[in-house]
C-alpha cells in the first residue's frame, strides 16, 4: 500500500511537472539590486527559464512549488545552503514545503544548479 501511495504522489508529480506551459520564461525579472552581479543573475534566470522550474515556480507567488522569493527568505546565502539547494535542485525531495516532490534534474551539472540557487537566494536583495 505504501509503494502505490508514493507512486501515485511521484506520477502526480511528474504531471504537474511536465505540463507544456507556453509562458514558459516569460516573467519578469525582478529589479536588479547594487548588491548582486546581473551577468550571474541573468545567466541563473536563463537556466531556470530554460528548464521545466517555471511549471512549478514563480519568482513572487506560490505555484506548485513555492515563490522563489520566499526560498531567498528562508535560506541565507551561506556556501552550505547553496550546495544543499543544488543538490535538492539535482535530486529532488519533498517536505519541506508540502508534500507533491520536486521533480529531479539529475543531467543538471552542480554548477548549474549552484548558479540557479544563487539567482534565487539573490531575490531577498532585489527591491
Amino acid at each position: 500500500m505504501k509503494k502505490l501511495v508514493v507512486f501515485a504522489a511521484l506520477c502526480t508529480a511528474m504531471v504537474a511537472c511536465g505540463s507544456n506551459d507556453t509562458n514558459k520564461g516569460t516573467e519578469e525579472k525582478p529589479a536588479e539590486s547594487a548588491s548582486t552581479s546581473a551577468p550571474a543573475d541573468d545567466k541563473g534566470l536563463d537556466m531556470i527559464a530554460s528548464l521545466d522550474c517555471t511549471t512549478c515556480h514563480k519568482i513572487s507567488e506560490k505555484n506548485i512549488g513555492p515563490a522563489y522569493t520566499d526560498v531567498a527568505k528562508k535560506y541565507e546565502t551561506t556556501d552550505a545552503n547553496i550546495e544543499t539547494l543544488a543538490q535538492k535542485v539535482i535530486k529532488g525531495g519533498s517536505g519541506n514545503w508540502g508534500s507533491v516532490p520536486m521533480t529531479p534534474h539529475p543531467t543538471l551539472s552542480v554548477d548549474s544548479a549552484k548558479e540557479m540557487v544563487r539567482y534565487i537566494l539573490n531575490l531577498k536583495n532585489a527591491k
